[in-house]
């Protein structure tokens, strides 16, 4: 199952006297990408190259190093590491030794299979929204059903009988919640956008 990064990550490394710092990041849309890229991106290095992986979607480039030797490498290392929503850049400090194409694809995919492998990760978890109602007495335990089926509460608005609840759950989970806040509520409680 595909992760993504909890927070950034950090890689430095030196190869035949090129210094080679990787970073990497969570991202939620292209333009997040593109931004990080911006930022975080050295005018005063040799090359910064990076990849970007969300969802389907995909974007590399090699900034200057023959083709496919740095792009293409870190999206690889994304794809082998199963990440996704995430960014990586590499920049790059040229030391005065020629690395060789091959010695560039695994510098610049080593550096980032290395900074996935250390970085910190969550499990992205598919889940469809199911909203409900509830007494003020039954929202700890809905609340409690919600998250023993590792379920989010998105949205909750109080009302005068209770609250009205939007939930995210795991597709193969809400057969089984509807049954449990139905026995909860005496068959009051029903999900509704299933």
């Amino acid at each position: 199952m595909p992760s993504t990064l909890l927070e950034p990550c950090e890689f430095r490394e030196e190869i035949r006297k090129s210094r080679f710092i990787t970073l990497a990041a969570p991202i939620n849309s292209a333009a997040e990408a593109q931004s990080f890229i911006e930022r975080h991106s050295d005018s005063d290095a040799t090359h910064n190259c990076w990849a970007w992986k969300l969802g389907e979607h995909y974007r590399s480039t090699d900034d200057g190093e023959p083709g496919g030797t740095a792009g293409r490498p870190i999206l690889a290392a994304i794809q082998a590491q199963d990440c996704d929503q995430v960014v990586v850049l590499v920049i790059r400090w040229y030391g005065g030794i020629q690395l060789g194409t091959g010695g560039l694809a695994r510098a610049y995919g080593g550096g980032a299979n290395k900074c996935l492998q250390q970085a910190g990760k969550r499990l992205l978890v598919k889940r469809v929204l199911v909203s409900c109602s509830c007494t003020f007495a039954e929202l700890p335990l809905v609340k409690l059903r919600v998250a023993e089926l590792a379920g989010l509460v998105e949205q909750e608005d109080f009302t005068a009988e209770g609250a009205d609840l939007m939930l995210a759950v795991e597709p193969q989970q809400v057969a089984g919640l509807q049954q449990q806040l139905a026995d909860l509520s005496r068959g009051r409680i029903r999900l509704q956008g299933q």
